[in-house]
């Protein structure tokens, strides 16, 4: 069987090193690029993006069941989007303790009150993994989550093959260079962006990003809005505060924004509590939702990528509800959750808060909230539920078993970092892309793959976030 990285090409310093310095030029040839700002007072920096020096093995089989299942959690998400009953009955407990949640969740009940205004609906997700180890040896892919607002490194994952491609040519490692997967989800959730341009059916109408005022990752967005003027379809970037300043709705509900009519909102931005920071950005956000411009995603899609949602679709019997004639379905979507568990109030919640204080180094506390840093592990389980556990603030909460991968060894390159082995963890992320009209599926896909792979002395947080590094996976 084919297997990763030779042991001795691993340990020779005087090769990684040399590789490590082709690597990070290979980096910047590619355009594997972030922007960063060394201080306040000095000029913006543009450098290689962090990444391993080597790939990563990756068990083909979980690799081709987390391709496989991608159509179904687009299909999945699609329709919780559409089901407000669900919708409601699942956020209930988390709305009333959680204010962000909630204000999200009043923005969904205005436009269900005044009707959508648009029915084409554009969704750009993405679904987290990790292989969990068995005690018995044998290892199985579990969803960490499912990503339906800003996934990201679409972008910059398209331009890493080459990078390690390159460096394990130059290791002399040609086999293993030649089992680098083709990768490109920038084309994939470019394409599910011009094609609901498209239908919106105005030449002179833009793609919006709604983006940050300050963007460390953009050039991820850049690939994507790239892809789209090969296309000839104009894209601008703009701010909450632009939509404040210069947004307005015709009477058609057309969206327009410094002057220009708006096809797609591609929401960039949006999805912490801390990006909206004030109440005229919650007004622009309203703005948006009502309007008759493609929001990817829009609200109810926006609510189905919640933890709670999560935690409730692993319930016995709710995927059913779903796809009630396709048990195969079923199966392929339920194989990969990981034990997820209520702290509503009650004797269920009850049970949950008990399990994880006598066990808290199994479990992954997750409050509703995206962007990595945010989850609780271990005795910070202790502190958070011995003070919640007789209030309904924990509500705000899901408790999910943890995933215990198997790590490997690799280098992370980083800008300014010494070059040492270390001991990885990898989390395989799939792209999809889907477009509906009405009731109408025109495209449903997996649209490519991502790799990020950390130390394993490190428990939370992404690339982003300056924990993860971008990585590839070598099929083993």
């Amino acid at each position: 069987m084919a297997q990763g990285i030779p042991n001795e090409v691993m340990v020779n310093t005087a090769l990684t090193k040399e590789l490590a310095d082709v690597a990070k030029d290979a980096a910047l040839l590619q355009g594997v690029l972030m922007r960063i700002q060394e201080t306040p007072n000095s000029s913006e920096v543009v450098t290689y993006a962090p990444f391993t020096l080597f790939p990563t093995p990756v068990p083909k089989a979980a690799f081709l069941q987390a391709l496989a299942v991608q159509t179904h959690f687009n299909a999945l998400v699609d329709k919780i989007s559409q089901d407000p009953d669900f919708l409601r009955d699942a956020l209930a407990s988390t709305i009333a303790v959680d204010d962000f949640t909630a204000r999200l969740y009043r923005i969904h009940q205005q436009i269900l009150k005044e009707g959508r205004s648009q029915s084409i609906m554009l969704g750009l997700n993405r679904s987290d993994y990790m292989l969990d180890q068995k005690e018995d040896g044998t290892s199985s892919l579990k969803q960490i989550e499912i990503n339906t607002f800003a996934a990201s490194f679409g972008g910059l994952s398209s331009r890493s093959p080459d990078v390690h491609r390159h460096i394990l040519k130059v290791a002399g490692l040609l086999e293993e260079s030649q089992r680098i997967l083709d990768n490109n989800p920038t084309a994939g959730l470019a394409g599910a962006v011009a094609k609901a341009w498209e239908l919106y059916g105005s030449e002179r109408a833009v793609v919006m990003f709604l983006v940050e005022e300050s963007q460390r990752n953009i050039f991820d967005q850049r690939y994507i809005e790239n892809e789209l003027w090969k296309r000839d379809i104009p894209s601008i970037r703009k701010q909450f505060d632009d939509v404040c300043k210069t947004g307005s709705l015709d009477q058609d509900k057309r969206l327009f924004v410094d002057g220009l009519e708006v096809a797609v909102v591609y929401f960039r931005n949006g999805y912490m509590p801390q990006n909206y920071v004030s109440e005229q950005t919650w007004d622009a956000r309203l703005l948006m939702e009502r309007s008759l411009a493609v929001k990817c995603p829009d609200i109810a899609t926006h609510l189905a990528g919640t933890k709670k949602v999560q935690q409730v679709l692993a319930r016995p019997g709710v995927l059913e509800k779903f796809f009630p004639d396709q048990p195969q379905v079923v199966e392929q979507i339920r194989a990969t959750f990981a034990g997820l568990y209520t702290l509503d109030m009650g004797p269920e919640g009850d049970k949950t808060v008990a399990m994880a204080l006598a066990a808290p180094d199994q479990f992954v506390l997750k409050p509703q909230r995206e962007g990595g840093g945010n989850n609780i592990y271990g005795s910070q389980i202790c502190q958070v539920l011995e003070e919640l556990k007789e209030s309904t603030e924990r509500m705000a909460y899901i408790l999910m078993d943890k995933i215990h991968p198997n790590p490997a060894q690799n280098y992370l390159l980083r800008r300014d970092t010494p070059l040492q082995i270390s001991n990885c963890l990898s989390e395989l992320g799939v792209f999809g892309a889907y477009v509906r009209k009405g009731k109408d599926m025109v495209m449903n896909e997996c649209v490519g793959h991502l790799l990020r792979t950390k130390s394993s002395e490190q428990s939370d947080g992404g690339v982003a976030a300056g924990v993860a590094v971008l990585d590839n996976p070598l099929l083993v």
